[in-house]
């Protein structure tokens, strides 16, 4: 069984006997959690230079991708509350293991750039309001890992609270810093209209996109909203479906006018003063004193982007939890995690300041958002497929009309990535680039084509597999009652570990005698082992060496205490390779059952000490017997 999502918080806020107002509060909170990914400093870079650049004409994207965010995260959470998994566990379930450490990378990948987006955001804050150097405001960024670990002990309530306070913030320094400069909105409605956009507006349109539509905030919500103890009925799964969907759009249309607010006060500040070179954050802060005449908006300016910042801080670490521990099972303490992520995003913000220098930081932050982007449709297509699984989710999928209104936010997300990785990849390999970069841009280009069409179809593949099948457990099985077939060959594969007690015991009861009582044993013990020196991997049985002899010492003490006790014992050493050493040694011995020791080990070591079971098992055509320790 899969463990729970943020174990420590899941179901820690009860809903079921509030009534009214104070039902739909309850509710209230975790969108606002995951709408804090929508107006991170990343949002900042992107807004300000559509606005600089291009006016108010990108403002239907603004729009446009707010839809998607409304669509994509009330689905997120009706998985989590439908399922009572997240995302990733989900991803788990349904993909094979390569599949779901591939799009475990492309998340931790998407973290890493959001928060490298808060990292380069706050310093920048930290520098504008103190004058602090940006390489140190950076260093500085390290310490808020204590905030979140302050915040996680009070509880999701608390933390909730000190989120809506940072977004409240940033509300009301724009809203100020607006009424200093009285845009004209009836021109700023005009780009709420579609409009064709050049390479370099798709450019930024994509980051927009990549800043707003957040893959890890799928990931995110479907987590939170377990926070909160529903009534599990079909009614209360229904009411808390609806209720989290009113959160979803009242906290991302915060986000939605907080964005559109920076994108226009960067239009009629610096579009329409001709400042249209205004690409960097700083550049817009030092601008604003002069061109407003007003010494407030730049500090407010500051005050909100380090608010920006710290509060994607919480929903960052979050995320890298939700994500590791869903695919990996792999549990770290937060402050580790914490640590872990920022260190991350830290590093490849100093090598850019430290190497190209403060200037090239904004484009930094675009990137990072247009990387968000790409990540997306790894993201959205499992979620879209999850939620419309019948099988699943019963009564509560999604119905034809929201199924074809996702998979059309799908198809604009792939088909604008599509376009910005071929113009990418056609102006690179058209480049003086060296040929071996190329070639590895190509691989990874066809490796994520192929990755997006796997997880688009496996699904469906999987679904008519279990729809074909008359019964989802086959035919039903006869029992046999008569007694069972002697077993004359016992193959044990020993490690002279104190595991080889409880090996050697077992294989006993399932010897003749044990399970005939009446008839003399007859039953052969085979103690196998491998030898994996290295004198054993290159001169095979005519090795001589310390470990070969001492092994084959040890195996025949086995055999001869066996002997002692009246059974027949012979043993087999192997060479070089563990599996298909045991599984040549199974196959010349005719052993008719194995018995092998389970080491119960975790993360790297259950990949290399698990992997010698599994691929012995599926070797070899007898019952394998695997003994805990």
């Amino acid at each position: 069984m899969q463990d729970k999502s943020l174990d420590t918080l899941n179901e820690s806020v009860p809903v079921q006997n509030k009534r009214g107002w104070r039902k739909l509060f309850a509710f209230f909170g975790p969108a606002y959690l995951v709408s804090v990914g929508y107006m991170d400093p990343g949002n900042w870079a992107t807004d300000l230079q559509g606005g600089a650049l291009f006016g108010y004409q990108l403002l239907w994207i603004l729009l446009l991708s707010n839809f998607m965010a409304i669509l994509l995260q009330s689905l997120s959470a009706r998985l989590g509350i439908v399922r009572r998994l997240d995302l990733a566990q989900v991803n788990r379930e349904t993909y094979p293991p390569v599949v779901n450490f591939s799009l475990y990378i492309l998340a931790e990948l998407a973290i890493a750039a959001t928060d490298l987006a808060e990292v380069l955001g706050m310093a920048i804050g930290i520098k504008l309001l103190t004058g602090v150097p940006l390489m140190y405001g950076t260093l500085i960024t390290v310490l808020d890992t204590f905030l979140f670990l302050l915040l996680q002990r009070y509880g999701v309530r608390k933390m909730e609270a000190f989120i809506f306070l940072l977004v409240a913030t940033i509300g009301f320094s724009f809203l100020i810093q607006l009424f200093i400069a009285k845009p004209d909105l009836s021109t700023a409605m005009i780009g709420l209209v579609p409009s064709k956009l050049n390479p370099a507006a798709l450019y930024i349109a994509i980051g927009i996109i990549g800043a707003t539509v957040m893959p890890h905030n799928l990931y995110l919500h479907s987590a939170l909203v377990q926070t909160r103890k529903i009534d599990r009925s079909s009614k209360g799964i229904k009411r808390a479906i609806f209720f989290n969907f009113i959160d979803s759009a009242v906290a991302l249309n915060i986000a939605f006018f907080i964005n559109a607010a920076i994108l226009i006060l960067a239009a009629t500040v610096f579009f329409s003063s001709g400042h249209q070179t205004v690409a960097r954050i700083e550049d817009a802060h030092a601008l604003l004193a002069p061109i407003l005449g007003s010494k407030l908006a730049p500090i407010l300016f500051a005050i909100a982007l380090i608010a920006a910042g710290q509060s994607s801080t919480v929903t960052g670490t979050l995320s890298g939890q939700i994500v590791m521990e869903g695919y990996l099972q792999i549990r770290l303490n937060p402050w580790i995690r914490r640590l872990l992520t920022r260190l991350i995003a830290i590093v490849p913000a100093v090598l850019v300041i430290g190497i190209m220098g403060e200037q090239r930081v904004d484009a930094l932050l675009i990137f990072s958002q247009v990387i968000l982007s790409l990540q997306l449709g790894f993201a959205v297509i499992p979620l879209i497929h999850f939620v419309s699984d019948k099988a699943k989710m019963g009564e509560f999928a999604i119905d034809n009309k929201i199924k074809i209104l996702a998979w059309l936010v799908a198809f604009i997300l792939v088909f604008l990535n599509s376009r910005l990785v071929y113009q990418f990849s056609d102006a690179y390999l058209h480049s003086n680039a060296p040929f071996i970069l190329k070639c590895i841009l190509v691989i990874a280009v066809l490796f994520f084509i192929l990755l997006l069409l796997y997880i688009s179809f496996f699904p469906y593949i999987l679904r008519k597999k279990l729809s074909n099948s008359p019964d989802l457990h086959g035919a039903t099985i006869e029992l046999d009652w008569t007694n069972p077939a002697p077993v004359y060959k016992i193959a044990i594969a020993v490690d002279f570990s104190s595991t080889d007690k409880k090996l050697i015991k077992t294989a006993i009861a399932h010897s003749n005698t044990q399970l005939n009582p009446n008839t003399t044993n007859t039953t052969e013990f085979i103690f196998i082992h491998v030898v994996e020196s290295v004198t054993a991997n290159y001169l095979l049985e005519a090795s001589d060496d310390e470990e070969s002899r001492k092994d084959q010492e040890r195996l025949d003490e086995y055999a001869a205490a066996l002997r002692n006790k009246g059974y027949q014992a012979s043993t087999a050493l192997g060479y070089k390779n563990r599996v298909k050493e045991i599984v040549r040694l199974v196959h010349l011995k005719e052993a008719e059952m194995l018995v092998m020791g389970a080491h119960k080990h975790r993360g790297w070591k259950d990949a290399l000490f698990g992997e010698t079971i599994e691929s012995v098992r599926h070797q070899v055509k007898i019952p394998v017997l695997i003994v805990n320790h």
